[in-house]
């Protein structure tokens, strides 16, 4: 007679299934266990089984009974019987599984309240830099009254986090130096001497401090904590000013207000990449900020009126959005959904959904304004932009685009900042968060 063979249910069809089961649903599923034994014999002669045969496929069967029994109650399978079975799934390979099932998010950490134990108590404020005041401001955010204000360089600019959170810096752009402020007291410290600070961002490993210095036509990598440089970038382009990395941080996006232009930059080997003329005639690309999924970086442009859609890796135009009249800051909501565009000329807000890539909303202020740049508060309600222009701040409600309150302030407040915000560390800007 033929050997006996067990007919298993646990089929690779069958085991995929299962575990696809268990990763989706991370939960107990019905053991995978084979069928009762088939006998077959030869075609040729039939004969009854030996006692011996008999004997055989009873102790087959009492192990199949024990592989059932040990499977629910969730051996491993570290008896000999229990090797029979595949193996289960590892649970770093369940891991790796349900990384690829979940898309990329590079916001997942901002969501509201997500805020590092590093800045759960520094106070609540909006840090306001007033370009042709030489100065800050400083809101309470539930006031919505100043409560703060000192001098700093000529011509300030940015108010950026630093990578490891402890720091707010004021980018003293013609002053040619950063003002730093303690995030935990909201006091300024002593200026650090650095050349045309226009903008400032850190690498995503928090090595390099990188110094957009627009009227040289630099980004000037430097220590993130000394600022020491260590390397001087020339871009082929004029008025570099904003950027944002890919998911990995391994080069950047950039805008060239002056000269139509978007830069691809290797922030590993400081080196231009690619260099990309947008295709309208005259343009004024500003602010930049990546979806979520990082496969679309989307650049406003001044003179555009909207937003331009940009493949990153090819660095190719690849769609536009029109948004209103001088389209400048962009802002990610805390849920990551939607993306905030300021359109300052008009004095509008037009609410981008990141899933269909349109516009879902337009916010107009009332009696005008000329919002230019900003962040939302941690949990999410208010959308807070400066009133370039107008000498004012907006608070807007995030669910209704309704006006909150106008904060008056010192003369043309630009990159303003909101802290605390939710994040891991900061790339830069006003609070580019990961």
């Amino acid at each position: 007679m033929k050997p006996l063979l067990v007919r298993s249910l646990c089929t690779p069809q069958t085991l995929s299934a299962r575990n696809e089961s268990n990763v989706k649903n991370a939960g107990p599923v019905a053991p995978c266990v084979p069928s009762w034994p088939a006998v077959r014999t030869s075609r040729r002669r039939r004969r009854p089984a030996s006692s011996g045969a008999l004997i055989g496929l009873l102790a087959l069967v009492a192990v199949v009974g024990s592989l059932e029994y040990r499977d629910w109650k969730g051996d491993q399978g570290k008896t000999a019987a229990a090797a029979r079975l595949p193996p289960p799934v590892h649970q770093k390979a369940k891991v790796r599984r349900l990384a690829q099932v979940r898309p990329l998010n590079l916001y997942a950490h901002d969501r509201a309240g997500m805020i590092s134990a590093i800045a759960r108590r520094d106070p609540a404020r909006v840090y306001v830099p007033n370009s042709a005041g030489d100065s800050v401001d400083v809101i309470d955010p539930q006031t919505y009254k100043v409560v703060g204000h000192f001098s700093v360089g000529a011509l300030p600019q940015h108010v950026t986090p630093s990578h490891d959170l402890h720091t707010l810096y004021v980018n003293n752009d013609v002053g040619n130096t950063l003002t730093p402020i303690d995030a935990r007291t909201g006091r300024p410290g002593k200026p650090i001497d650095v050349a045309d600070p226009y903008n400032l961002y850190f690498t995503i490993d928090g090595r390099y401090a990188i110094v957009v210095a627009e009227r040289l036509h630099r980004l000037d990598f430097r220590s993130a904590h000394s600022f020491r440089l260590v390397r001087a970038l020339t871009v082929p382009c004029a008025g570099v000013n904003h950027m944002d990395f890919s998911a990995n941080g391994r080069y950047v996006i950039a805008s060239c207000e002056f000269s139509g232009r978007l830069l691809k930059v290797d922030v590993r080997h400081f080196r231009v990449l690619a260099v990309r003329t947008l295709p309208r005639r005259f343009s004024v690309p500003q602010d930049v900020r990546s979806s979520p999924d990082a496969k679309v970086f989307y650049v406003a442009d001044l003179a555009a009126g909207g937003v331009w859609e940009i493949n990153p890796k090819r660095l190719k135009v690849i769609g536009f959005i029109h948004t209103g009249a001088g389209a400048h800051g962009l802002v990610v909501g805390r849920n990551g959904r939607v993306l905030y565009v300021a359109n300052r000329s008009e004095g509008s807000v037009s609410v981008i959904s990141f899933r269909t890539r349109k516009v879902i909303h337009k916010w107009r202020i009332p009696g005008g304004g000329s919002p230019d740049m900003g962040d939302v508060s941690a949990d999410g309600k208010v959308l807070w932009l400066s009133g370039r222009y107008n000498s004012e701040v907006y608070a807007i409600d995030t669910r209704s685009g309704r006006l909150i309150a106008r904060v008056p302030v010192g003369p043309s407040p630009h990159g303003l900042s909101v802290w605390p915000q939710p994040g891991r560390f900061s790339l830069g800007h006003t609070g580019n968060m990961r």
